[in-house]
């Protein structure tokens, strides 16, 4: 009872962050906005549907035209608020902010799973490679369009960091058993040979050159609604499961031995929280782009504040990290030069992982 009162208390308090992330950050940029019209806007951005339209683009039918149906929707609230304002906030500002929230929620809830999987505070979701599979697949779409045939560079990221993540895992496999150990070594090496192809993409890439680059750097920039909602789905999904396995991640802890002693299945596990985890840093990565020390960061910034336990830790962890990248984005394109929100990450993350080394405070799990 203690345990779920923390969960709800930090879990609260950190929502209530967030929200006033999201908000402060669409109220920023070149046009300011009010905060209070910046919270009806992004009201007025939910929508229900009214009914059926008929428009005049029918098709023929029996020597007339039959009128086609689409639905017409209206926004829940009514909230007067000032033209391009709404139109600001609700078509610009609003799919970028969420979508840096999207990011930092998969990046920072699959980093604490990671650093628990490997028992290791400097583990994070790129560590077998399901980054630098993203990359290529990304890349290989800049390089060489119309290589995949209807699919997007969303799509092969995703693919390729899939592909990754399951070639790594059939790597480390023997037998049925998966060592941590022999998993990251193969991450390693899948790494080294994936950096390899991606120089070899992006020296091919032409006049595509600048986009490669910018990608691997880590970019929210010309976000829209459909990035919301191709990693959204997958994110909330991969979320949900991987907190329903955060008893089962405690125990493995303490090892493989004494986890199977006390009635964890470990391969099946192992299997389940380094899939659902790949697949929501595939989803994260393929939107964004290359997105450093969010997951290496937050996760064991968020454990020194509430301690070692998953159940407390995954919740916090993905609020805290989606607040961090909304704030993050926000500094990125709110200075004299706008750049990649990969560069404000690791020019504060690393700083900061830097003083918790020097004060001794990184150990291990």
């Amino acid at each position: 009872m203690v345990e779920r009162r923390r969960v709800i208390c930090w879990s609260a308090g950190l929502t209530v962050v967030l929200v006033a992330s999201i908000i402060a950050s669409a109220a920023i940029g070149p046009v300011r906005i009010d905060p209070l019209a910046v919270s009806k806007a992004m009201l007025n951005t939910v929508q229900v549907p009214t009914g059926l339209s008929f428009n005049s683009s029918s098709l023929p039918y029996v020597g007339r035209s039959m009128p086609t149906p689409s639905p017409e929707f209206r926004p829940l609230f009514g909230f007067d608020v000032h033209g391009p304002h709404q139109s600001i906030v609700s078509d610009v500002r609003l799919p970028r902010i969420l979508l840096a929230a999207v990011v930092g929620f998969a990046l920072a809830i699959a980093g604490a799973v990671m650093q628990g999987f490997f028992r290791n505070p400097l583990a994070d979701p790129s560590i077998i490679g399901v980054s630098s599979g993203a990359a290529v697949g990304a890349v290989a779409m800049i390089a060489f369009p119309g290589l995949i045939p209807l699919a997007g560079m969303h799509v092969a990221a995703f693919a390729g960091a899939l592909i990754t993540a399951f070639l790594v895992y059939a790597i480390a496999t023997d037998g049925g058993k998966t060592p941590v150990a022999t998993l990251l070594l193969a991450g390693v090496a899948v790494q080294a040979f994936l950096g390899a192809m991606i120089s070899f993409l992006v020296l091919h890439s032409g006049d595509g050159l600048r986009q490669a680059v910018l990608w691997m750097m880590g970019r929210l920039a010309e976000s829209n609604w459909g990035d919301v909602g191709f990693a959204a789905p997958f994110v909330v999904l991969g979320s949900a499961v991987l907190l329903a396995y955060t008893r089962e991640l405690n125990v493995l802890l303490l090892g493989e031995e004494d986890a199977h002693h006390l009635g964890i299945e470990v391969e099946r596990t192992k299997l389940i929280l380094l899939a659902v985890a790949s697949i929501v840093t595939a989803a994260g990565v393929a939107v964004a782009g290359i997105i450093g020390f969010v997951g290496l960061v937050v996760p064991h910034m968020m454990r020194l504040v509430v301690g070692p336990d998953h159940r407390i830790l995954l919740p916090t962890s993905a609020l805290a990290g989606a607040s961090f990248l909304v704030i993050t984005d926000t500094i990125a394109r709110s200075g004299p030069i706008v750049v990649p929100v990969g560069i404000v990450t690791a020019a504060l993350g690393a700083p900061f992982f830097l003083f918790l080394l020097l004060r001794r405070e990184v150990h291990s799990l």
